[in-house]
């Protein structure tokens, strides 16, 4: 190959062989089959991530309405919680408040990747947080975060 390579340089032939340009694409192929599953990984953490985060910004909101209301009855179609820039609903990439009691609440944020994360406060006491894994991602065995 070698031999067909310094051949083709003295007689000033240029381009590539169809071999040489398989080979190529071959090794592409491969390189991207490894990355690729990686790659599906990190987006599915990252969009966990950012369901964690509106449901703890979501609690700073409720909590805001307590301090003011000191009930968390209402809290939803509040100012400070429609008011916060937060995607509200029960949808893909949505949080939302539920069950919302005088002393207790249930924020529930649903991740694009299909896990569901639960901030719950009852009689109170402090938030527990659970998730429910409905895809790969940010949702530890266990299900606490």
């Amino acid at each position: 190959m070698l031999r067909k390579l310094r051949e083709r340089m003295y007689n000033e032939e240029k381009g590539f062989t169809l071999i040489e340009l398989l080979v190529v694409i071959l090794i592409i192929g491969i390189l991207a089959a490894i990355a690729l599953p990686a790659f599906l990984g990190q987006r599915q953490k990252g969009q966990d991530a950012d369901a964690k985060s509106n449901a703890r910004n979501l609690v700073s909101h409720v909590e805001s309405y307590f301090s003011g209301e000191q009930t968390y009855v209402g809290a939803l179609g509040s100012k400070d919680v429609t008011g916060s820039g937060l995607d509200l609903g029960t949808g893909d990439g949505q949080v939302t408040v539920s069950a919302a009691g005088v002393d207790s609440y249930t924020i529930v944020a649903k991740s694009k990747s299909q896990n569901t994360f639960t901030i719950t406060k009852t009689g109170g006491g402090a938030p527990k947080r659970t998730c429910v894994q409905g895809g790969d991602g940010g949702c530890p065995t266990g299900g606490n975060w």
